[in-house]
Formats: C-alpha cells, structure tokens, sequence
C-alpha cells in the first residue's frame, strides 16, 4: 500500500519502510496463530521467540541488501560491526511482545539509523492498523502521508502519560508506584501499554502528551526519540540533560510539559534517595 507522501521520503527511510512492512507480514500471521496456542500447557512462548528471530532475520536481509556496509545492532542478535563503522541500524524486530505473547494487538517494528552515535532516521510500524511513523532529521515526522507534531496541551491536569512499569523485584519498583501515583494525581490519567517505541510515537502524534520510563534499551528508544524530537518535542533523560540512548531512562514531551513533568520526577527522586 503506497501513501501519498512517497515521493517526498528519502531512500534511506523507503529502504526502512520497505524492511518494517515486510518483516510485519509473519508477525501480523503469527499473532493470529496465538489464539490457538493460548490454551495450551506449554503456551506460546516458543513460539514468540521464533516471531521475534523470523522478523529481526527478515529485516537484517532487507537492510544488508540495500546498505551492505552498515553496522547492526540488534535486540535478538547483539551487535554486528560493519565495514562502514559510521553507519549502524538499531533494531528491535517485535517491541511489546509481551502483547503478542498474549494476542494482543498492540506492538510495533522499530528500526533506527545511527550516524557517527546519532540517529538520523527512525522507523516504527504498528501492523495492525498499518500506522508508519517516520521521521529523518531536520525532515519533520509523519505518520503514513501526514506531518505530525507533539500536543500543544501545557496544562498537567488535562494531559495523558504514558509509562511502562518495571516487572516486581526489578530495580526502581517502588520509585516507579511514587511517580505513577504522584503524576496520576496531578495528570488527566496513565497509560500503560507495553510497547515503548509506540508510546514515543503517539507522544509525536499528539495522542499522548508526554512518555517516561527507566531502564530500556537503546532499540527500545532509538527510532521514537528522532520521532518526537521532529515532532517538535524534546526527549531526555528523566532527571536530567544525560544521553537516554546511554542511561535507558527517557522522558518526551513537548517544551512546557517536559519541564514540569521533569520537575516532578526529579522532586521524587531525590525524595526516595534521600
């Protein structure tokens, strides 16, 4: 399916575009297959792994064709170093799999392109309703044919955030309980749903007004961050200017609401370190 915008993208995000929509085919078959496996003692984990393998497999080929020289690095299948040591695809072939571990339909494909350590294309489809998010720097963001930018909302008690949780016993539990329930009390609600790099996305859509979370992993974050920064917001660490490509910890919002939400993390975290 071509959309309007086409003509207007560069190779580099045809060739991520091209990579993201083929490798979700197996993905948006397999989730279907889950349903069935959900009444099974051994369950569907297996066969997620497999999904998982099948589509970072799909989107290496696709990438190595095209690009032979660049560097990966990837969720599955750690780091590749390439020939052309500046270039390096970041990329996460099922993020929220979880979800699709339980048919449900809500995870994405997320592919960045990192230049001399900054990224400069990112890439996330969500299959299921055929939403691709773009964005190249300096270019501005879409989703399929159409400019996005982050809300305009400045006021805490009319926006929408979204986080991801850690699981129980993992580090930052109870910091995470006093944020969601200190930011809840002020915001207009929390979402949680599974999937960062769609989380980052819909922050660049405008559909969520802000997104924070600790701990994630650079293909969790890479394509959203370039997202949303071309979406006009700003995407930082959670308690400070730090690289959230490096800590994991990353807040995206637009200009007012960063600094408040900022302001109220890091009140909290001083607060429980102290």
């Amino acid at each position: 399916m071509s959309h309007p915008s086409m003509a207007n993208r560069s190779a580099v995000i045809n060739v991520m575009v091209a990579a993201a929509q083929n490798a979700a085919q197996s993905l948006v078959r397999d989730i279907g297959e889950i349903e069935n496996l959900q009444v099974s003692k051994k369950g569907p984990a297996d066969f997620v792994s497999t999904a998982d393998t099948t589509a970072e497999k799909s989107i290496v080929a696709d990438l190595q064709k095209a690009r032979p020289k660049f560097g990966f690095l990837l969720e599955e299948g750690g780091e590749i170093i390439g020939e052309d040591t500046s270039h390096r695809w970041i990329i996460d072939p099922l993020d929220g799999t979880t979800n699709f571990l339980h048919g449900i339909p809500h995870f994405a494909i997320s592919i960045a392109l990192e230049r001399n350590k900054e990224i400069i294309a990112g890439v996330v489809y969500e299959p299921v309703h055929n939403e691709m998010f773009w964005a190249e720097k300096g270019a501005g963001a879409f989703l399929n044919g159409r400019r996005i930018r982050v809300a305009g909302r400045t006021d805490m008690a009319d926006s929408i955030f979204a986080t991801g949780i850690p699981f129980f016993g993992r580090p930052g539990h109870k910091l995470f309980l006093k944020q969601a329930e200190v930011v809840m009390a002020q915001s207009a609600g929390i979402r949680r749903f599974g999937v960062a790099s769609l989380d980052l996305a819909y922050v660049a859509a405008g559909r969520f007004d802000g997104f924070w979370e600790c701990g994630l992993k650079p293909w969790d974050i890479a394509a959203g961050s370039i997202i949303v920064r071309e979406a006009g917001g700003y995407c930082t660490g959670v308690t400070g200017k730090k690289d959230e490509m490096v800590t994991g910890d990353i807040l995206a919002a637009n200009d007012v609401l960063h600094t408040k939400l900022q302001r109220i993390l890091k009140k909290i975290s001083k607060e429980m370190a102290g």
